[in-house]
């Protein structure tokens, strides 16, 4: 975990900003089902809170405990840890969803090969991103070296590579790319 962690700050902000792209996630996660879903670096519950009616059981990991505390608490269960080490046993979530959120972890490899580790056979994945392609999310990525996010975004076709299995599609739409891997 990082020492400074920005994503507290902003949390009781993010808390109230509605998840706009549910019919694109709808689509790319093959929604609705039966079963359980992941929602790696789901900090408030933002997106979940859009598809929870669209899944059986929804669980948050992320390592912000100060996100997590902003989530509505009776909707989801939430593990606050990182997404390299994600504490579920092996083939957990028939879904596994990941948000705005793979730019800001430090191990791109290990947490693809994490998410995919507890994702059950004939599961979907879907990683939402802004398109670094693009010239706003450019400087976003500006912006946020800038306040000390660490972040690194990786183009779509970089996020397929840290997959050596499953079938992989990618989808884009204005700044924001949709990878999405069916193991």
């Amino acid at each position: 975990m990082p020492a400074f962690d920005h994503f507290a700050l902003i949390a009781p902000i993010y808390a109230r900003v509605s998840y706009s792209k549910k019919d694109v996630m709808r689509e790319a996660a093959q929604l609705p089902v039966q079963g359980k879903l992941l929602d790696v670096g789901g900090g408030t519950g933002r997106v979940a809170s859009a598809i929870r009616d669209m899944v059986d059981e929804i669980t948050l990991a992320d390592e912000s405990f100060g996100m997590l505390a902003n989530s509505p608490r009776d909707s989801f269960r939430s593990v606050c840890g990182g997404s390299e080490s994600l504490p579920f046993a092996d083939e957990s979530f028939e879904r596994v969803i990941m948000v705005d959120a793979l730019h800001h972890v430090a191990d791109h490899a290990h947490t693809a090969r994490e998410m995919f580790r507890v994702l059950k056979p004939g599961g979907v994945l879907v990683i939402e991103e802004p398109d670094i392609r693009t010239f706003a999310v450019k400087l976003i990525a500006i912006a946020e070296k800038l306040l000390l996010m660490r972040s690194h975004f990786l183009a779509p076709e970089k996020i397929v590579e840290l997959f050596s299995d499953g079938e992989k599609t990618i989808r884009t739409e204005d700044s924001t790319a949709w990878v999405i891997i069916r193991k």
